[in-house]
């Protein structure tokens, strides 16, 4: 396809859309925009993006595609301003955000205008955020989801996924409510008891000082996502706000039942508890993306000795296998250490799990 995309917010998501499009669609040109100059000017020098506009004005009129890769509360605003423009009639105005129900009703400016608005969220993530995070393989194999409303024709929905097929995403078609409900379930509330398991531990930790160095290892892993961006959690759970409140409503209810078993010692309801989840956790797709980025670790079990860490990063750097974090867990308490290395990919970690093990005698293994 040929024509004028703009992005509007050239971060992680928007600067790896504009990957995607840009390898898949290579006679489009690609404007980019940004209230940080800087990430424009980077996005620019990064060849993410072909020109930098200076205002979503500018940007905007012309454009054939235009994709609104900014938090959910400047997403409203930002269709607002798109809604008063003298845009091409055939443009496509879609978004990335992880609500969908009032962002799509705020889109009724734009289709009273005759403009077509197709809710979008690529549920897809990473370790680091920023236009130099971005890659054209950041979507490959996660759930794209689009909630068009009933009036917009098949034919845009069609030819919104024909600019997106170079993210090689799952598309799926639902609805705004359904769409929110459902990332509600597997995406917004996890986040919220993550937080809420590192403010208890953070309270607790008041009375006793060991608490944040036990907390090292498995339960950084287990809460990993508390550590994302409060402020764009916050306008996530306004924006989703009465469907968080009646999950919290089966939260409680779920944990009082437990709290029942505690009290009565009621040994084979506590089992069944554990068994039903981890049957049901069990039985989880594996190798597809979901709601929440997946992160792919491996652990390495090395002795506490200078350069153990260098000479590990590379093995990995001769067999040309990039890494996006490393940590060394504290917890141990013997002479060996567990070094944790994260990945982009499944592949990458199973291709330095085949390094490591043809240069060393380290133990490795993967989270499940």
């Amino acid at each position: 396809m040929r024509g004028r995309v703009f992005v509007i917010g050239l971060g992680l998501i928007g600067g790896s859309l504009a990957l995607c499009i840009k390898k898949e669609h290579i006679e489009s040109q690609i404007v980019g925009f940004d209230i940080n100059h800087e990430q424009a000017r980077l996005a620019k020098m990064l060849g993410v993006i072909d020109e930098i506009a200076d205002s979503i004005q500018e940007g905007a009129i012309g454009a054939d595609l235009i994709i609104i890769a900014a938090p959910v509360n400047e997403t409203k605003e930002i269709i607002h301003l798109l809604s008063e423009l003298p845009l091409n009639p055939e443009v496509i105005v879609t978004d990335t955000g992880s609500t969908k129900g009032k962002i799509v009703e705020s889109s009724l400016s734009l289709a009273k205008r005759g403009f077509t608005f197709i809710g979008g969220h690529p549920m897809a993530g990473s370790h680091k955020s920023g236009v130099s995070a971005a890659k054209e393989i950041l979507f490959e194999n996660a759930f794209y989801l689009l909630t068009p409303e009933d009036l917009v024709e098949n034919s845009k929905v069609e030819t919104l996924k024909e600019w997106l097929i170079g993210t090689h995403a799952k598309f799926l078609t639902i609805t705004p409510k359904t769409h929110d409900y459902l990332t509600g379930i597997v995406s917004h509330f996890p986040h919220i008891i993550a937080a809420s398991i590192v403010r208890q531990t953070e309270r607790l930790s008041e009375s006793e000082s060991l608490i944040p160095r036990l907390a090292a290892g498995g339960f950084r892993d287990i809460t990993r996502i508390a550590s994302s961006s409060p402020e764009m959690w916050k306008d996530i759970l306004l924006h989703n706000r009465e469907i968080l409140i009646e999950l919290l409503n089966h939260w409680l209810s779920e944990m009082n039942e437990v709290k029942t078993f505690l009290e009565q010692e009621n040994s084979a309801a506590i089992y069944n508890y554990f068994s039903q989840a981890k049957q049901f956790r069990d039985g989880l797709p594996q190798k597809e993306k979901g709601a929440i980025p997946s992160f792919y670790d491996l652990y390495v079990d090395i002795p506490d000795y200078p350069g153990i860490i260098s000479e590990i990063t590379g093995y990995l750097a001769k067999e040309h296998i990039s890494i996006t974090n490393i940590r060394l867990l504290e917890t141990r308490e013997d002479i060996n250490g567990v070094l944790v290395i994260s990945f982009q990919t499944e592949e990458d970690r199973q291709r330095a799990e085949r390094c490591i093990g043809s240069y060393s005698t380290y133990e490795t293994s993967v989270g499940t």
